[in-house]
């Protein structure tokens, strides 16, 4: 069968059974979807900025177990690409981004709308092609899927100069991939295991502390019955949310920056220390130096073995499939006698509880003015605590991680590695056209919704009928308390004085617009919105200007210098 090279490309989607692919024409790619309009098997989303079009693809990718697809055109369509690439690449999501480039003769000679998109992107892509003969495409694009969705996940890039794509030649899909020189390790090491296993047993102050290689992994299933076999306490990091239920007994809550008191103390004073899918990121640990202070061993498992002894020093490396180690974990302690000591687990459980009486997410709630915390409670109740949830970055960020119980993987969709403000709502597309059955609630603020809001228009085209639930401060809201708590109040450039009426703004795109100012309102409006099945709703809730998120781990502190409420100041 001889294709043009962009209708090979559009035939390599559907051996992949690509759903969907969100993009933006130009130039470089008119032929690409020339052969996109010419087939109805895989659906082309129309974003209305480059960055939404990564952006989501990640979330797509996030909410399922497949990979994210996007399409954008050479010079600026891939520049504007890049911010979306490096998110993905930092949170280890797999997404293939097919760009056009200048032909071939013209690479190099400065020609209209050319960018070296290789150079650029590689520093924030798992690998990246330069495709310059068309009977390279097919296998390139077989390998750009593999590398994405194997081992660590990550973002693949594949650059296609616009005379590729119009060259003719026989395709062949290959049926499988071998690459030399990459071959992720699978298996855990038998013998690493068993030692772990064994330091397990002998704890006395054990904690399991996981991130988000348990969900990338699909292994929460096996995360939660190893947890439950030994008793043991256990914290889910920002990327680990719902890796373990919220509502257990066991979960400590999030570790870290914003975490809980009784995870990080608990974390602190480990004895044998069990990190899963985690990579001892600055914001979970602190200040690695005081981390260090009290004598501990650590266990890590991980399927990027670059990612251990990184920054902390790790006693028990495993490098392996998460579930295939965790799996192997609960074999060897269910095929053994032996169980962790009761006493003095007991004894643990007891210091534990004590810090967990302190009750540090407790906040003082108001009958006046609306309180973020509170919405969030609402927004879990409403939904049964089952909705699929994105969030830009900021406070309501952390409000969200912290107050909406997240009880399964793949329901908690953020930024956390690149801290990206603009992802909330493409999340939500993506997640959307992913799970058309599903409640999906955008939380943002005002600051991080006017980086995509343009895609208020996708939505429209698309029928996608997502809620938004923008925490207004009228601030930048964490820029301002970092400056109220340690620049001494000067607010420099962190007050948004100029915002347009939300509620209008969305009327304005098509959708259903709530401005929402007193906390007796706040269960009514959410209830109206997600009773409205069909339609896209902005609920823009007024919130107080002055509240902070606590607890806090300032930066460079450890992880017991914590912060539990504007009192400690």
């Amino acid at each position: 069968m001889v294709l043009t090279g962009a209708e090979i490309v559009i035939r390599c989607l559907q051996e992949e059974k690509v759903d969907y692919v969100f993009g933006y024409p130009g130039g470089a790619v008119l032929y690409i979807y020339d052969a996109l309009f010419n087939q109805d098997k895989v659906r082309h989303v129309l974003v209305r900025h480059e960055q939404a079009a990564v952006h989501a693809a990640d979330g797509y990718a996030r909410s399922t177990e497949k990979v994210g697809v996007a399409l954008v055109t050479s010079g600026p369509g891939a520049t504007n690409a890049v911010t979306g690439i490096a998110t993905a690449y930092t949170d280890s999501i797999p997404v293939v981004i097919i760009s056009g480039q200048v032909p071939t003769a013209a690479i190099g000679q400065d020609a209209f709308q050319e960018v070296d998109t290789v150079g650029i992107t590689r520093p924030c892509v798992k690998h990246n092609f330069l495709v310059k003969d068309v009977r390279d495409i097919a296998s390139t694009i077989k390998k750009a899927f593999y590398l994405a969705k194997t081992g660590r996940p990550g973002p693949v890039l594949v650059d296609i100069p616009k005379d590729v794509s119009m060259h003719k030649c026989e395709f062949e899909y290959p049926k499988e991939i071998s690459m030399r020189s990459y071959n992720p390790v699978v298996k855990g090491h038998q013998g690493q295991i068993r030692k772990a296993v064994q330091l397990l047993l002998e704890a006395k102050r054990p904690m399991i502390y996981t991130g988000g290689g348990v969900v990338l992994a699909n292994a929460a299933e096996q995360l939660t019955k190893l947890t439950r076999l030994l008793g043991f306490p256990i914290t889910n990091t920002l990327m680990g949310l719902g890796g373990y239920p919220a509502s257990d007994r066991q979960y400590l809550g999030m570790p870290g920056m914003h975490g809980t008191y009784e995870a990080n103390m608990a974390m602190h004073y480990s004895d044998v220390l069990l990190a899963v899918g985690a990579r001892f990121d600055d914001r979970v640990i602190g200040n690695p130096d005081h981390f260090a202070e009290e004598p501990r061993k650590i266990i890590h498992v991980d399927i990027d073995p670059s990612s251990i002894s990184k920054r902390v020093r790790v006693d028990v490396p495993i490098v392996g499939d998460l579930k295939e180690v965790l799996e192997e974990m609960i074999r060897q302690l269910e095929a053994g006698a032996a169980r962790p000591n009761p006493d003095t687990l007991g004894a643990w459980w007891k210091q534990v509880e004590e810090w967990r009486s302190r009750e540090c997410m407790k906040y003082k709630n108001s009958d006046e003015i609306i309180k973020p915390q509170f919405v969030i409670q609402k927004l879990w109740e409403v939904t049964g605590g089952d909705a699929i949830v994105t969030s830009d970055v900021g406070q309501h960020q952390m409000w969200a991680s912290q107050y909406y119980r997240f009880d399964k993987p793949r329901r908690w969709l953020n930024s956390g590695g690149l801290g990206t403000m603009g992802v909330g709502l493409p999340y939500a597309m993506g997640a959307q056209l992913a799970n058309p059955d599903r409640q999906v609630a955008c939380v943002t603020g005002e600051a991080s919704i006017q980086m995509n809001i343009q895609e208020l228009s996708t939505c429209k085209q698309f029928r996608l009928p997502i809620k938004i639930c923008n925490l207004n401060n009228r601030y930048l809201g964490m820029v301002r308390q970092w400056q109220q708590l340690f620049h001494g109040e000067r607010y420099s450039e962190s007050y948004m004085d100029s915002l347009p009426d939300f509620a209008k703004l969305a009327e304005a795109y098509g959708h259903v617009g709530l401005r929402i100012e007193r906390p007796a309102d706040v269960e009514g409006a959410l209830r109206e919105a997600f009773a409205r099945k069909n339609d896209l709703v902005f609920l823009d809730f007024q919130i107080d200007q002055t509240e902070n998120v606590y607890p806090m781990v300032q930066g460079g502190k450890g992880l017991t210098e914590m912060i539990l409420s504007a009192e400690d100041l």
